[in-house]
C-alpha cells in the first residue's frame, strides 16, 4: 500500500523496515560486488540478468524466507525492501529457482571466491591479531535431510532419522567472531574424517593463514575428524589441535591405564584422568585425557581428549586465573571445558542457522544450484553477525541475540521507507509501537550513518 506526500517521494509501508536500514547500509557498502564481477552464470537475460536474481534470493534469506517460494508473497511483495537494496523490481521464484538450476561448476568456483572477497573486506576474523590473541576456529559436520532423487542423496549420518538420505554441510567457524570462514558440500554418506582436510584447507585460504599464523591457529574438532591420519596432517601443517581420538577402541585402552579419576564438579556422572603413555605415532607432542560418562547399567562410556596446547593456554582460553596451574585437577578439567565449549560455538552455530534462516528447508536436485544456495545462506549468516556487531556499539543488549532473534526480531520491525522517484530511499519510519525500534532506534540511526538517509520513529 502505498501514500504520495509530495511529487517526488512515495511512501511505501513494509514488515521489514529494520531491514531496510541493513539493506541502505550494504548499498553504500556495495557488499555484493564480488558476486556482480565474478560470478557469470551463463542465462539469458530476459528482464532481470542472473546476478540480480542472486541478489533477491540473499535479501528474502535476511527477511527470513525459509523457501524460496516465499519470494513471491515476501519481498516480490514489498517495494520498499527492494528499494532499500538497490532493487527496483523483483523476480517471480521460478525465476530465481531456474537461475540457480543454471550454475555450473565453474560458477560455484566463481561463488566461493566472491565469498572468500567479502569475508576479506568485511569480517573481523580475517583480521584477527595472531601475536596478541590465539585464532580459535571450530570445524564440524552436520546433515542436510533432502529427497532421495536429488544428486549426491545418500543414507548417512543424520540425527534422529534412521535411514534417511541427504548432504553433509562442512563448516569451519571462526568462533571467537561468529563467523563463518566457509561452508562446503559434501555427499550424504561423507563424515567428518574425510572432509576435514579439505575444510581445513578451504580455510587456510580464504584466511590467507602463512606458517606463523598457523602455529597461534587452534583447530577444535569432533571424534570424527580425530583419526591419526587426519590428525597428524594437521600438526604437520603447524596448526594446533584440541580435540578427541576417533576410535574408541585406543581409548578403551588408554582409560584403562589411567592411574587416578577426578570427578568433574560440574557432571558428576563424568569423569576425567591423564592418561600418562606417551604418544609416539604422532608428529609432535600431545597431552591425552581420558573421559568417561556412566550410563545406564553402570556402563562406562569412554573418549580420549587430544591436546597441543600448554597448560597456561587452556586456563586463559577458558577464563580461569593463571594461579590455578598449580592445581593439577584445575588444568585438567580446563582442557576437557575447552573442547566442552564447542557447544557454544560450531554447534550452536549451525543450529542457529537452522531456525534462523532455514538453511534445512531449501532443497535442490542439482548438487550445483544446493551449493549456490548454501554460499547464500552463509553470506546471510555472516551479514547478520557483522550487522550485530554495528548495532551493538550503541545498544549492547544486541550482542545476545542470536540468528533467529536477529531475524525475527531486530531486522524484522514494522515501518514505513519514503523513496524518491530516483528510486533512492530517503527516509526510514520505524513502528513507534515497537519496544525494540526505540530501543535501537539510535543504533539503527549509526548504522545508516555513513549515507544521508534519515530513521525515526512514528506511526505506520
Amino acid at each position: 500500500m502505498s501514500e504520495s506526500t509530495a511529487s517526488e517521494v512515495v511512501r511505501r509501508s513494509t514488515p521489514h523496515a529494520s531491514l531496510a536500514a541493513l539493506g541502505v547500509r550494504l548499498c553504500q557498502l556495495d557488499l555484493l560486488a564480488p558476486i556482480r564481477r565474478r560470478v557469470l552464470i551463463a542465462q539469458k537475460r530476459v528482464k532481470y540478468a542472473p546476478f540480480d536474481k542472486l541478489c533477491d534470493c540473499f535479501v528474502a534469506l535476511l527477511a527470513g524466507a525459509h523457501g524460496i517460494v516465499e519470494v513471491n508473497l515476501g519481498l516480490r511483495a514489498d517495494p520498499a525492501l527492494q528499494a532499500a537494496f538497490g532493487r527496483s523490481a523483483c523476480a517471480e521464484q521460478s525465476v530465481i529457482q531456474a537461475t540457480l538450476n543454471a550454475a555450473t561448476a565453474t560458477n560455484v568456483a566463481q561463488m566461493e571466491a566472491a565469498m572468500d572477497e567479502i569475508y576479506r573486506e568485511q569480517s573481523r576474523g580475517y583480521r584477527h591479531n595472531y601475536q596478541a590473541n590465539w585464532q580459535l576456529l571450530d570445524v564440524d559436520i552436520t546433515g542436510l535431510p533432502c529427497g532421495k532423487k536429488a544428486a549426491f542423496a545418500t543414507k548417512g549420518y543424520f540425527a534422529k532419522q534412521k535411514n534417511r538420505r541427504g548432504r553433509q554441510m562442512g563448516r569451519v567457524l571462526a568462533t571467537r567472531y561468529d563467523e563463518v570462514v566457509l561452508d562446503r558440500l559434501f555427499p550424504g554418506k561423507v563424515q567428518l574424517n574425510a572432509a576435514l582436510i579439505p575444510l581445513v584447507e578451504g580455510a587456510e585460504e580464504t584466511l590467507a593463514l602463512k606458517e606463523k599464523q598457523r602455529t597461534r591457529t587452534i583447530l577444535r574438532v569432533d571424534a570424527g575428524g580425530g583419526t591419526l591420519e587426519q590428525v597428524n596432517w594437521v600438526l604437520a601443517r603447524g596448526y594446533q589441535y584440541h580435540g578427541k581420538d576417533y576410535s574408541s577402541r585406543r581409548a578403551q585402552k588408554l582409560a584403562q591405564r589411567v592411574s587416578q579419576w577426578v570427578t568433574d564438579p560440574r557432571l558428576p556422572e563424568r569423569q576425567v584422568g591423564w592418561v600418562e603413555e606417551e604418544a609416539s605415532e604422532y608428529v609432535r607432542p600431545v597431552r591425552r585425557i581420558a573421559v568417561r560418562c556412566r550410563m545406564a547399567h553402570d556402563q562406562w562410556r569412554v573418549g580420549v581428549l587430544l591436546s597441543t596446547l600448554t597448560a597456561a593456554t587452556v586456563l586463559s582460553l577458558t577464563g580461569q586465573p593463571s594461579e590455578a596451574i598449580v592445581d593439577p585437577q584445575a588444568v585438567l578439567l580446563a582442557y576437557v571445558y575447552l573442547y566442552d565449549d564447542r557447544g557454544g560455538g560450531v554447534e550452536t552455530s549451525v543450529k542457529e542457522d537452522k531456525q534462523g534462516l532455514g538453511i534445512t528447508k531449501r532443497n535442490k536436485k542439482r548438487f550445483e544450484a544446493q551449493q549456490m544456495l548454501m554460499q547464500l545462506g552463509t553470506l546471510a549468516h555472516n551479514v547478520l553477525v557483522w550487522a550485530r556487531g554495528w548495532l551493538e556499539a550503541v545498544e549492547p543488549a544486541v550482542s545476545r541475540y542470536g540468528i533467529k532473534r536477529l531475524v525475527r526480531d531486530v531486522f524484522g520491525v514494522t515501518g514505513v521507507v519514503e523513496i524518491e522517484n530516483s528510486g533512492r530511499v530517503r527516509q526510514i519510519v520505524l513502528n513507534q509501537a515497537n519496544r525494540l525500534a526505540h530501543r535501537c532506534l539510535s543504533a539503527f540511526q549509526l548504522l545508516v550513518a555513513p549515507t544521508s538517509v534519515v530513521v525515526s520513529l512514528g506511526e505506520t
